[in-house]
């Protein structure tokens, strides 16, 4: 699949284009636990951090823990420059997506607070065309409103275009097809670490398949 194989192109951030030092979410968990008085082991907080499956919910339920105090409490916890300094850019991204000439937008379900930092500190702010960030008013993927936001900024979706969204989550794949594009999954996790397998239109390895 060449890069031209489509009028445009959206990618998810985390996961996708950019991931964390495995011991970054474990700090930043273990400072969320003291805080709210549990204690989370290295395997809970991988599952916090990236939410594969259902999981999330499940060790919200076994600490009798509302998503809603986690989340507040992360919020206050993870710092915006040591999150991008704990980053890196997927080598695979960055020779596809920073490669693109065709419209680029970026639909993500990091916060803008955190995003913004993460994309100045890496220099990669310019792959993008627009930059969409979730949250309650925007709506959540796979929900199609915050890729059909990147869409109408981007001028794109008409007359016939073709379009992709490329993601490593199975909201993002939800997203795509409710949005009418197709879906890329990018395997960054073991389907049996998962616990499922996420079907796509296309599933890769990693950019360089593509």
């Amino acid at each position: 699949m060449a890069r031209d194989a489509y009028d445009f192109w959206l990618f998810d951030l985390d996961g996708t284009v950019v991931d964390v030092d495995p011991e970054y979410p474990r700090e930043i968990v273990a400072e969320i636990g003291d805080r709210l008085g549990h204690a989370f082991t290295d395997r809970e907080a991988e599952l916090l951090w990236y939410g594969v499956g259902g999981a999330r919910e499940e060790v919200f339920a076994d600490r009798t823990l509302t998503p809603e105090r986690f989340w507040e409490t992360f919020h206050e916890v993870e710092d915006p420059r040591a999150r991008a300094e704990s980053s890196f850019v997927y080598d695979d991204a960055a020779a596809f997506v920073g490669e693109l000439d065709r419209p680029t937008g970026l639909v993500t379900h990091c916060q803008s607070y955190l995003t913004e930092p993460l994309l100045e500190y890496h220099d990669i702010a310019d792959w993008f065309d627009t930059v969409v960030c979730c949250d309650d008013e925007v709506g959540w993927k796979p929900d199609p409103t915050p890729v059909e936001l990147a869409m109408n900024r981007l001028g794109v979706g008409y007359d016939g275009d073709r379009g992709a969204l490329v993601g490593d989550d199975p909201d993002d794949v939800g997203a795509a097809w409710n949005a009418g594009l197709d879906a890329v999954h990018v395997e960054r996790v073991d389907p049996l670490e998962r616990g499922q397998c996420v079907l796509g239109d296309r599933r890769i390895d990693g950019f360089d398949e593509l």
